[in-house]
């Protein structure tokens, strides 16, 4: 291996010096750069030695005297800019097989903040509407998060990454919680990759919000009369506790939902049965 962890580099492309903070496999790193980290391949970084030797040093000439309060203040470098908004990055880890040919092994998701504001945040890998991993943690201003591994084999099973986002330091006028959810197919998977191999890439990215949404405009309703009028009025993040509770069979046979139905003529039938099937699935949907 020619890098280990802790290796001082130089970014080839743009001269920049930083440092290995992880091995991911026999052609990427991992490197860290002036406190942002991200993925590079072998070929797209050195040893920053030869530059430094190489480097022809030029003397200036001696000048005249300057005194301290004739210095020009020195301009500061600007920050390595991230795109705008929160990102899902996903770096594909690649293998080789028995006949020597390159492959996906699995994917490092990464968690990335563009923004200047942090959040909370809750994240569920969820396959075919089952949660395979949980996990809740926080994300700072213009920092990555990195959340775990999946197999890419798992890829075919039309993932769902799901998001709730809160902020770290509220504000009153922004959204209590903010939700998003990104649902990939296998196909969509295959060609970013092969999009950022044909480019030399070594990740790619899909946007989960570009801005932390403002909090929504207060209906015009006076709930407190409302309540007192006698209308139960809950807080919409906790309406579904006080829904009734959904159910996994529902028996449609008149007999069963109806105590007084033998008065009823064929179109009342199946009136009320249809109402109540959409009742039991409007309840299956609010529970999720």
């Amino acid at each position: 291996m020619k890098y280990e962890i802790g290796d001082k580099i130089i970014v080839l492309h743009s001269n920049e010096e930083g440092e290995v903070v992880e091995i991911i496999n026999d052609k990427m790193v991992m490197i860290d750069v002036r406190g942002v980290k991200f993925p590079a391949y072998m070929d797209q970084i050195d040893f920053p030695y030869f530059k430094r030797f190489s480097e022809k040093k030029i003397v200036a000439p001696p000048k005249n005297k300057k005194y301290i309060d004739n210095l020009k203040t020195e301009k500061t470098k600007p920050a390595v800019k991230v795109a705008e908004g929160v990102w899902l990055t996903f770096l594909p880890v690649m293998d080789t097989d028995e006949f020597g040919d390159d492959i996906v092994k699995e994917l490092k998701i990464h968690l990335v903040n563009g923004t200047d504001k942090g959040y909370n945040f809750s994240y569920k890998l969820n396959f075919f509407g089952k949660a395979e991993f949980e996990l809740k943690n926080s994300l700072h201003n213009n920092q990555d998060f990195y959340l775990h591994d999946v197999p890419f084999e798992d890829m075919n099973d039309n993932p769902s990454f799901d998001f709730e986002f809160t902020l770290l330091n509220p504000e009153k006028s922004k959204a209590p919680f903010y939700e998003q959810s990104l649902k990939l197919k296998a196909r969509q998977i295959f060609n970013k990759i092969t999009e950022i191999q044909k480019k030399n890439e070594a990740t790619f990215s899909y946007r989960l919000f570009e801005k932390y949404p403002d909090k929504a405009l207060d209906d015009r309703i006076e709930f407190e009369s409302l309540s007192g009028k006698g209308y139960k009025v809950y807080d919409a993040k906790q309406a579904r506790q006080h829904l009734e509770p959904a159910r996994s069979v529902v028996d449609l046979h008149i007999e069963k939902i109806a105590d007084d139905w033998k008065h009823l003529s064929n179109f009342e039938i199946v009136t009320l049965q249809l109402k109540t099937f959409e009742k039991y699935y409007e309840l299956a949907l609010a529970h999720h």
